[in-house]
């Protein structure tokens, strides 16, 4: 499905107010830039708080690619327990885990002891509505 939404030329200012332009440069598809890989890519809402401290909240939209490999830090999309969580993936001193930004070592998931934890895609970009 292509949609495509009006793109301004000028780029919005994080600091001091700059003078508005009404010129649209051209219609843009939200697909080509969100999405590289197509056939590999899916997008999934989020249902609870426990990855708020990486801001991911509860409702938020996650688009995930299938096919990248997931690297230190990511953030995953994970079958745990026949259920599709989202969490952090940390690799250090050997050892693979899920934790939900949590310090606490309880909280973490280490995928060396729990082989049928299933990595199904890297969560690519997060879409959350501000207010």
């Amino acid at each position: 499905m292509k949609l495509t939404i009006p793109f301004y030329l000028h780029k919005v200012g994080a600091g001091f107010p700059s003078p508005a332009t009404d010129y649209i440069e051209d219609d843009l598809d939200l697909n080509t830039h969100l999405i590289t890989n197509a056939p590999a890519t899916f997008v999934i809402r989020v249902q609870g708080k426990s990855m708020q401290e990486v801001g991911i909240y509860d409702g938020d939209l996650l688009i995930v690619d299938k096919s990248i490999s997931p690297k230190n830090f990511s953030t995953v999309i994970a079958n745990v327990n026949e259920e599709l969580v989202v969490k952090s993936l940390i690799k250090e001193k050997g050892l693979s885990y899920l934790t939900s930004g949590s310090k606490n070592i309880l909280e973490k998931i280490n995928l060396e002891e729990n082989p049928e934890v299933i990595i199904w895609g890297v969560v690519t970009y997060v879409i959350h509505k501000l207010q």
